[in-house]
């Protein structure tokens, strides 16, 4: 409903930020300010008794001290349909490819996270074909991890392959502080690849108002959360978190709030862990998975940003020189999911049977059933040791001592798990992944030096 009530007086202007007086008014309510340049609207962000602060969602250029404010008496809506999909749109909703405005079903924005007894312990991998993920890291189902990048990783591409590959039903792109090329490219390679039709994109460029890169996360999980409902799995990029704090940290510095660490806000870790918490796996229903990236400037991991999310998420993907680093990268819910079956046992002989009505490979099987074989954790565990044994060679090398017969294997090793395996451009499923694994430690060594228990070197070492 329309309040009746005009106020025609602002105090006081401050880069997007107004302050007037004001009765009634309620946090987060929406209001509408009518100037010379137009009507824009704005969203209350502090109440101090009679006075009230809003944030001019299209910046204040234009905006006088005679202009008219009127509370619309309603917080932040993000309209929810199945035309969303194959949409882009900026962080006020408001349509940037071109195609009609939606107005369906507007929901609101920024709603508690889900109760904890209504969620399902994780137990679900969200399969990406990238073997550094699905292989030594799993990404589990309503899993919250963040991609700790600096500035030039190729970490917008890496989320563009993961919303191809991934085999989840819905993609929520949420892309803050993005060059318009970058929102393009994101746009034309899910176009040329069929990935568009199940994607939503809330997208806010680096030239567009400041006060939007502050909604991209909400208006993304909002929908998320109504595609979810609906018994959607649901996988939402965001790109770059560290983007939304430095907007955060634009507006407590125009309301000249008390900084915190770096001129942060003090409210910082809350504000990123009300984002990340919305991950959930329904009882009954889909699941919200959030993937983000988070830029540490100067490769810096104690910056506030990084320092903050580490202790909300569960665990991290570093990229480094273009890859997902071994070490250091955790998923820490990746034993709910890498435990595995045996393809030879009765039970899921009779799972392969049921799936599909009719005989199916082991590797079908694996797939529609959403699981993985029983060598997961040994050839991964095994895998992750000889490489780290590899990188002790190299230093070795470079200081110049002598090779032996060992370090030529763990160099020949090396180079073709940097090849085969952390090149983000193979794609390939799991089960294909882990073959991949037991051929190039064949190629390498010889069945006693891998240290693999001889229940599993025995059953899937490839014979010459």
């Amino acid at each position: 409903m329309f309040s009746n009530k005009v106020y025609h007086r602002i105090d006081a202007l401050s880069g997007s930020v107004a302050t007037l007086r004001a009765e009634g008014v309620k946090y987060n309510e929406i209001a509408e300010i009518e100037s010379r340049a137009g009507t824009s609207l704005a969203q209350v962000i502090k109440l101090d008794g009679p006075n009230v602060t809003l944030q001019i969602f299209a910046g204040a250029r234009g905006v006088d001290t005679a202009a008219r404010v009127r509370f619309l008496g309603e917080t932040m809506k993000v309209p929810f349909s199945h035309a969303l999909l194959g949409r882009a749109f900026t962080g006020a909703c408001v349509p940037r490819d071109g195609g009609p405005a939606i107005d369906d079903n507007p929901s609101p924005i920024g709603q508690p996270s889900v109760n904890p007894a209504k969620r399902i312990m994780p137990n679900q991998m969200v399969r990406t074909n990238i073997p550094m993920i699905d292989l030594f890291n799993s990404l589990v189902k309503s899993q919250k991890l963040p991609i700790f990048a600096r500035a030039g990783e190729p970490y917008n591409e890496l989320l563009a392959r993961i919303a191809l590959q991934a085999n989840s039903d819905v993609i929520v792109i949420g892309g803050m502080g993005l060059k318009y090329d970058e929102y393009l490219k994101f746009r034309s390679t899910l176009d040329e690849s069929g990935a568009l039709a199940r994607t939503v994109m809330f997208v806010h460029t680096a030239a567009d108002p400041t006060v939007e890169c502050m909604l991209v996360p909400d208006v993304s999980l909002a929908v998320a959360e109504k595609f979810a409902l609906e018994g959607k799995d649901v996988l939402v990029l965001l790109t770059d978190m560290t983007s939304f704090a430095d907007a955060m940290k634009e507006i407590a510095i125009t309301m000249e709030q008390i900084p915190s660490n770096r001129g942060y806000p003090g409210d910082l870790y809350s504000q990123l862990a009300a984002r990340y918490e919305k991950a959930v796996d329904f009882d009954g229903a889909g699941s919200i998975t959030i993937l983000a990236v988070t830029t540490m400037p100067g490769d810096d991991v104690t910056h506030p940003v990084p320092d903050n999310t580490g202790y909300i998420t569960e665990g991290q993907f570093y990229l480094r020189n273009g890859r997902i680093e071994p070490f250091g990268s955790l998923s820490r819910l990746k034993q709910q999911v890498n435990k595995g079956v045996d393809p030879g046992s009765r039970s899921f002989l009779m799972d392969k049977v049921l799936a599909q009505g009719k005989d199916l490979s082991d590797k079908e099987a694996i797939r529609l059933a959403n699981t993985t074989r029983e060598d997961h954790r040994t050839i991964m565990d095994a895998m992750i040791k000889l490489y780290a044994s590899y990188k002790e060679t190299v230093e070795k090398q470079s200081m110049g001592f002598k090779m032996s017969a060992w370090d030529q294997k763990l160099l020949k090793y090396g180079a073709m798990f940097e090849k085969e395996m952390m090149d983000l451009s193979v794609n390939i499923e799991l089960v294909d992944a882990l073959d991949l694994g037991w051929r190039i430690l064949a190629d390498c060594f010889d069945k006693g030096e891998v240290g693999i228990p001889s229940k599993y070197s025995d059953k899937y070492w490839p014979k010459k």
